[in-house]
This record gives C-alpha cells, structure tokens and sequence, in this order.
C-alpha cells in the first residue's frame, strides 16, 4: 500500500509519507462568510473530506483545520451597505446587520450545508478572529527577519516585502515581474505594487468593531496572513497537507507559503488543490445567470445524490454541471441503494458493516490510493452492485452477503451513508409503508398462485402508481422505492 498524491508545489504525483508516523496532518481553507455558499465551497470540502476519511481508513491519525475566515473587506462592505437607503441592493446582508452578525449568520449556512452533505466536523475549525494574537507574532517574526515592513504612507498597514523572499511565485511558477498588483491597499504605501497587505491600518468609515489594537496601530489582519497563523497554531511548523480550491493557488496560497516559509517555517509538506465547477462547460457566472447553488441542487435532489454528484469527479479535474447531472446521479445512488436494501432485507434489517470490520476491495482500494481516483473507485463499487444483484437472483447467499459487506464499506468511505435527511431514516414511515407493502404483496402471491392474473397485475399497477417498484425473483417479490 502506498498513498500517492498530486503536489502542486512541485507539479508531480509524489509518494505520501506522514511527516510523524502513523499521523496526517491537513489544513484546508474554509468558507470567508460573507454569502450563501456557493457550489465551489461544497465541491471543495467534500474533496477534502474524501481525502481524510482515506487517510483514516489507511490506519492514520488524522488530525483536520478548517478556517473560519469572519473578518474581510467584503464582509465589512456589505455590512456597511446594510446600514444604507439602498441596503436591498445587496441582498445578503440584512436592514441594519452589524459585520460580525453578518458573518455569523453565514457561517451557520455553511455549517448546515456541510453537515447536510455528511461531510465530517474537522478537529479544529478556528475563526479568524480569534487568533489576532497569534497574527501578531507572525509579523513581528517577518519584520524581524527583514520580510515586512509598515507603509510608507503612514496609513497603519504592514505590507510583506515579496522582493526580499527569493522564493516567491515558486508554488505557481511566476516571476514577479509578471505578477499583478495586490488590490488590498493604496499602492502608494508599498516598495512593490505586488506586495501585499499583512496588517490593514483602521481607516476612517470603517467600524471600529472591526479593529484590533497592534504594535503597528489599531487595524485588522489581511488575509493571507490568517490561514498561516492558524495553520501554524494548531498543525505546528510544518504539517502534511495544505488543500483548497484551484482558484485559491494564487494569491492566496502562494502568499501563504511564502509568509509562512520566510518566517522560518517549512509549512505545507504537500499542496494540493480541487478543481473547478463549470455549467456545460462554461465558467459560472451571476453575471451570465448560469450558476447553480448547493440550496437549489438539494431542491432538485437528495443529500445522498447532491454528495455522489460533487464527489464523482476526480478532485483535480474540472466537475460540469448539466441540467440532466442530478437525474443521473440519482439513477446511480439508486442502483446502490437499491441492492442494500434488498440485500439487507434478506439478512435482516440489522445487518451492517464498515469499513473499520470489513476491508474495501483491492481494486476500490488502489484507486484510491492512487491520487484519490474516485471515478475508478465507483467503478469498483457498480462492478460490486450488479455482482451482489446476480447473486440475488440466483439464490447466492454467500455472494449477496460478501457483496453487501463491500458495498457498505466502500459507501462509508464515501461518506454517502452519512448524507443527511434520506427518506429511508425515516424510520416510522418506512416501517408503516413496508407493513402495507408486504401486505399487498403477500396478496399478489396468494393470486398468483391461484393463477388469478387479473388480480395480481392489478396489485402491481397500485403499487406501481404509488412509486413502488416490484421485482420477481427466485425467492419472490421484493419492493423498492421509485426515484425521479
């Protein structure tokens, strides 16, 4: 067994060795909470969240960070906007909404999305806020190493000094020289129009909630500079994985390295990053009005089918969205689904497994090892399906039970059983409807077998106008629901 990763620091699928033996340390970039999340955020955190349910499944001890980012020019601006005549022209902010309410409110929203996708509570989740201390000490670290300095325009900022780190622009392979001005301050502050701000002097207008007092004046941290912090404080000077979203390579995260290393840190033993969410191919826009939102997909589809569609892509290439995206991510769950619940009937509805008593197949498990080639792991796991339906159909006892233990191992690595608000958690009603359907059934086999045909195909038109789906096998009739 051996975990291999893409590196985008060094552009090459690299063996993964735990820095500490037996451990896995991963920071990944959470939601800046100035909005609904959009389907970029659920996409990238339920590839990260793939990854660290395989790294535990591979006998590691995984330790997650996932950042809360709660203070943000945007986040200010549409809190200011709020307090405006034209408020409702910045419809995520509430009549009057203080930043920080703002910020909460929409952070909660992400914590619903996640849990409602079954994507797991990472060990840590620390606000940005909460570590104006820790920010602090970073920057006195790079002014001391001569990486920072405060704006030559007396303005309170403190800007990192991207010329004096020879290794800057090394994670996305640019030279300064053709690098973009930072657009987070009066340029006319900076040594380089690319240095960007890692401290943000108060500026009059700006609520004084939104402000900390510092060595360097009363002002708020910019924001690559909180991941590192945070990153630093709860993963140490160096750590295993650094994940987010393609779009966040830079600046973001180059900024983060090279912040991080200048201070003395090595930082990030891998970097790795998902890719991007398009619809039919084209760029998502509010603009172009061709966006799609986790909300409005959960309107179309289950949790479980939401979380199979965003997860099926290999986390680096490009996941498209069509109109038909969810119908046939249904289709498969369903197929899924579907043997568990016959095969769990056979044996009785008791019977579980894991992935903790029972290992996945070798192939499910290459795959995954494999820079997380989750395309090919389903692929293992509809091969599994229609072999534990064969063995259905032919009275095969052993090979549905193997089957089943497969299917429900590879599916809870998946963390498709842990998508929240299935119908079948209802258990009341399932019990209910399965007492009527097994009634009609039993009436359907009591006309079949007094060869009254009339009878039993009307018992299976009712049922099936009821959405219930009946198929004959060796054994008998068993039922399953009907999906859109």
């Amino acid at each position: 067994m051996t975990l291999r990763f893409y590196d985008t620091a060094t552009a090459e699928v690299r063996d993964f060795v735990p820095l500490v033996p037996g451990k896995a340390s991963v920071y990944y970039c959470g939601a800046t909470v100035q909005g609904m999340p959009h389907v970029g955020h659920i996409r990238s955190a339920i590839a990260f969240d793939q990854l660290t349910r395989w790294l535990s499944y591979r006998a590691l001890n995984v330790t997650v960070v996932r950042n809360v980012t709660d203070i943000d020019d945007k986040i200010l601006a549409k809190s200011a906007m709020s307090f405006g005549p034209d408020w409702a022209e910045e419809p995520t902010a509430l009549p009057n909404e203080e930043w920080w309410a703002l910020a909460y409110r929409y952070e909660q929203a992400f914590e619903d999305a996640y849990e409602t996708l079954g994507v797991q509570k990472p060990t840590y989740e620390p606000r940005a806020t909460g570590h104006i201390p820790e920010m602090h000490a970073l920057i006195q670290q790079l002014m001391d190493r001569g990486h920072a300095y405060t704006a030559l325009d007396d303005s309170g900022d403190v800007y990192f000094d991207v010329r004096s780190w020879e290794n800057y622009g090394s994670l996305t392979r640019q030279k300064i020289e053709d690098m973009q001005a930072a657009p987070d301050a009066d340029p006319r502050g900076k040594k380089d129009p690319r240095d960007f701000a890692l401290w943000k002097g108060w500026k009059d207008g700006e609520p004084i909630t939104a402000s900390w007092t510092s060595p360097w004046g009363t002002g708020r941290p910019g924001w690559h500079l909180e991941c590192s912090a945070m990153a630093s404080k709860y993963l140490g000077e160096s750590f295993d994985i650094h994940g987010g979203g393609l779009d966040l390579r830079f600046p973001h995260h180059e900024n983060e390295m090279a912040q991080s290393q200048a201070a003395g840190n090595k930082f990030a033993n891998f970097w790795m990053h998902n890719g991007m969410v398009t619809y039919e191919g084209e760029k998502m826009s509010k603009s172009v009005g061709n966006t799609v939102s986790p909300a409005e997909m959960l309107e179309l589809a289950t949790p479980r089918v939401v979380r199979y569609y965003l997860g099926q892509a290999q986390y680096r290439s490009i996941l498209d969205y069509r109109p038909t995206s969810l119908q046939e991510a249904s289709a498969a769950v369903e197929r899924v689904y579907g043997f568990i619940a016959k095969a769990r009937k056979k044996f009785g509805g008791e019977f579980t497994a894991d992935a903790e008593s029972n290992p996945v197949p070798e192939a499910f498990g290459a795959a995954m090892d494999d820079d997380l080639n989750v395309p090919q792991a389903l692929g293992v796991l509809h091969e599994t399906v229609r072999a534990g339906n064969t063995a259905l159909a032919n009275g095969d006892d052993n090979g549905v039970q193997e089957a089943l233990q497969a299917v429900l191992a590879m599916t809870t690595v998946l963390g498709l059983n842990d998508a929240r608000g299935e119908a079948e958690e209802n258990t009341q009603t399932l019990k209910a409807l399965e007492v009527l359907v097994e009634a009609q059934l039993a009436a359907r086999a009591e006309a079949r077998q007094a060869k009254d045909w009339a009878a039993s195909d009307a018992i299976r038109d009712t049922l099936t106008a009821a959405g219930i789906v009946v198929e004959d096998g060796v054994e008998g009739a068993t039922w399953s629901l009907k999906r859109d």
